[in-house]
């Protein structure tokens, strides 16, 4: 598999339009642009997954579906994404995605319910693909930048949840109380975020001579061995991490509103209250990374995400409703911090940008498979015991394995440390 960061060859003609200050300032929006776009599919159904169980008549764990599917989707997915960016370069590969998940988003628009589904597969597997080459595109583009650019990249995907979860119940009565139109509606973000795209898009591609490369493809020239990286406890504990932190922010954000509904809390301030948890986590993503690497102990920023995390869902657990903005507020810290340091860790702890990527893709990977239990699990949970306290309860148990994982992963050393460079899968 390609390596998606390695650092491009020297060219030895200019393309079309090559890009100054302010190509560069119109690329740099369009890859946060891009990132805004990659939790939009998902948070927007959170709010109205009531709507739709109601609708379509679908039992909890059916409808949990919904938001899991496109987190399986992330991961398995995201496997392609080398062999399609070796092909189309990694700037066109982005403008795709967002055509196919804005087409996705829209197919949810169509009756029956094989269309939600399919929609919601596309929709996955749009945003594990740009999941991927995000890092790589960014690598490339502001390697002078990288740290602001991942800080404002996590930024994007808070602030993206953030608007799709607080905004998708008032567009529900503004267009007339149907979900479906509601939800199709969150396809035009990534049509906007396309159009800031397409001048980079229109730019003809520089081909090496020789091998006819598309000019941003990365090569695959001198990278690291999957084989090794799926062994190499460094990068299992970067994937491990990157994995439960996820699989805690999609069950929360599948269930949260529905757990404040329950408790007696109207649908519309369920929905606002998951996104107002996105603005302290806006701001746990901007400081974290520099907290980071100035912390000591290295685990002390991963024990304050963890603990964070906890305290909101002890207070979900107990008093879900009294102090519901205290709550939401340490659960966005808690996971915007965790979100911003399985970032961090995963450039961090590769020694070069050849190693960067496979460990991006390994993490993301075999982590969104394993995240992908969490929404399902949690339904599940809740349909077996008929309550709350206990799907917390085994949420709270997950972080102590984040802890550790993510304690590992703080440990200033590299993957593959003092191995020979290697090639292959």
């Amino acid at each position: 598999m390609t390596n998606l960061l390695q650092e491009p060859k020297p060219r030895t003609r200019r393309g079309r339009g090559a890009p100054g200050r302010l190509g560069a300032a119109v690329l740099a929006v369009g890859l946060l642009m891009t990132a805004f776009n990659l939790r939009i599919g998902v948070a927007s159904i959170s709010p109205v997954l009531s709507d739709i169980q109601a609708d379509l008549g679908l039992s909890e764990v059916v409808v949990s579906l919904l938001t899991t599917i496109p987190v399986v989707a992330f991961g398995a997915f995201a496997f392609v994404a080398p062999a399609l960016s070796r092909r189309l370069g990694l700037h066109r590969l982005l403008g795709a995605t967002m055509i196919a998940l804005a087409a996705g988003i829209a197919l949810r628009l169509q009756p029956g319910l094989a269309s939600l589904f399919i929609g919601t597969v596309v929709i996955g597997a749009s945003i594990a693909i740009a999941n991927v080459v995000m890092p790589a595109a960014i690598k490339r583009d502001f390697s002078h930048r990288v740290g602001l650019m991942t800080g404002l990249y996590s930024t994007a995907l808070s602030a993206g949840a953030a608007l799709a979860s607080g905004a998708t119940v008032p567009l529900l009565s503004a267009v007339g109380g149907g979900w479906r139109p509601t939800l199709a509606l969150w396809s035009i973000p990534a049509l906007v975020a396309f159009l800031v795209l397409l001048p980079q898009l229109r730019r003809t591609p520089v081909r090496d001579p020789r091998t006819h490369a598309v000019a941003d493809a990365p090569s695959d020239a001198g990278e690291p061995s999957v084989r090794a990286l799926t062994r190499d406890p460094v990068a299992i504990a970067v994937t491990a991490l990157m994995g439960l932190q996820s699989m805690s922010y999609y069950a929360a954000l599948t269930w949260v509103p529905t757990l404040l509904q329950d408790a007696g809390t109207d649908a519309h301030t369920a929905g606002w209250m998951l996104s107002y948890s996105a603005f302290p986590a806006i701001a746990a993503s901007l400081v974290t990374p520099a907290l980071a690497r100035r912390a000591r102990p290295t685990w002390f920023p991963v024990a304050v995400a963890v603990v964070l995390t906890g305290a909101a869902f002890v207070g979900l657990a107990a008093a879900p409703t009294s102090a519901v903005y205290v709550w939401m507020t340490m659960l966005g810290l808690g996971q915007g911090a965790s979100l911003s340091l399985s970032l961090t860790y995963i450039v961090r702890r590769s020694p070069d940008a050849r190693h960067t990527g496979h460990v991006s893709m390994m993490a993301q990977g075999f982590g969104y498979l394993l995240a992908g239990l969490g929404p399902i699990g949690l339904g599940a949970l809740h349909t077996a015991t008929r309550g709350w306290s206990v799907p917390l309860m085994a949420l709270i148990g997950l972080l102590v394995l984040q802890m550790w994982a993510g304690a590992l992963a703080s440990r200033e050393r590299h993957v593959l440390a003092g191995q020979k460079p290697a090639t292959g899968r």
